[in-house]
């Protein structure tokens, strides 16, 4: 008479069993995937809110809190951003907020980018918190930089700004004595010129060599794009130069000052900086663009008019004079 007391015993038991193995260990919910924002100090109670709001968790919070102290690890939850897939079960999101890898995303600032352009980008990117920065030119080494959802800007900043320290203490250290540059400032400012004058790896050095060769004797730099900076502060100008921008008197226009301008023009990438401590041995002192996206170099004056002369040639049959 007892046996089928212990047989409907028996199966409330497994009943229970399968329920808590499908909810703790079993496949979540087929909707998904889900996006939670950890903050730091949560508790395995304000996850598990969290979690059945989103409809992570089949069960609910109260039941998935209960499972987590039972069957769960005892390590802390971490703080960040998280990206719950489809379908993955209670005991795995656990895991995956106590042991994996929060989301990082990426914030890319290009060889040449300006200030600007940076503090643009930083501003409109929903995803970071605080005020917009003000960043020194110059000041921040291009590179891509992982944040955290929730981070502030000024700590985004920080990092690039440290990773450029960093990589100039380094570069400066093995400088070759080619390049009348006095100081690590006086290495950007120039390395920052030598990033806007070519689109070409290759040509930084020589580039860096001319320059170098006019500083040396004295010689004007007569660099377009430090005339351009004051007017775009590192934007592209779009237009052809006004003969007003190039008699203008301020601190960057080569034009009329001998010397590197008062200041960097735009962020310069680890290459221009190289190539400005380590500049081609070259006696150019000239150049113009030869068509391809490239440079020609001439020593004289009378090379150098003759190789303006084939630029405008080249020029006039696109139809662009």
């Amino acid at each position: 008479m007892r046996r089928p007391l212990l047989t409907g015993a028996a199966g409330l038991l497994l009943a229970a069993l399968v329920a808590i193995y499908f909810l703790w260990w079993g496949p979540g919910p087929s909707a998904g995937p889900h996006t939670i924002v950890v903050q730091e100090g949560s508790t395995v109670g304000s996850i598990a809110r969290q979690l059945e709001k989103v409809g992570a968790i089949p069960g609910g919070a109260r039941t998935y809190y209960v499972m987590a102290r039972l069957f769960g690890s005892k390590d802390p939850i971490q703080a960040g951003e998280f990206e719950i897939p489809k379908d993955m079960g209670g005991a795995a999101i656990l895991d995956l907020l106590q042991h994996g890898k929060p989301v990082q995303r990426l914030i890319t600032v290009t060889e040449g980018m300006p200030s600007v352009i940076i503090e643009e980008k930083l501003a409109a990117n929903p995803y970071l918190s605080g005020p917009r920065p003000q960043i020194l030119e110059g000041s921040v080494l291009p590179d891509s930089y992982g944040y955290e959802r929730g981070e502030t800007r000024l700590l985004v900043v920080q990092r690039m700004q440290a990773a450029m320290t960093k990589t100039l203490h380094r570069l400066w250290a093995g400088r070759s004595t080619n390049c009348p540059v006095t100081s690590m400032e006086e290495a950007v400012i120039l390395a920052s010129i030598v990033e806007k004058e070519t689109g070409k790896p290759a040509e930084r050095p020589m580039i860096a060599g001319v320059y170098c060769n006019r500083l040396r004797i004295g010689m004007k730099l007569d660099a377009d794009p430090t005339v351009i900076y004051p007017v775009t502060r590192g934007k592209p100008l779009g237009r052809r130069i006004l003969r007003s921008e190039l008699n203008a008197v301020n601190g960057y226009n080569t034009y009329r000052r001998p010397g590197l301008p008062e200041g960097p023009i735009a962020n310069p990438g680890k290459a221009s900086i190289e190539a400005v401590l380590h500049p081609a041995q070259t006696k150019a002192l000239y150049f113009v663009a030869d068509g391809t996206g490239g440079h020609v170099f001439a020593e004289t004056l009378a090379e150098q008019q003759a190789n303006v002369a084939k630029w405008f040639a080249i020029r006039r049959a696109r139809g662009q004079m």
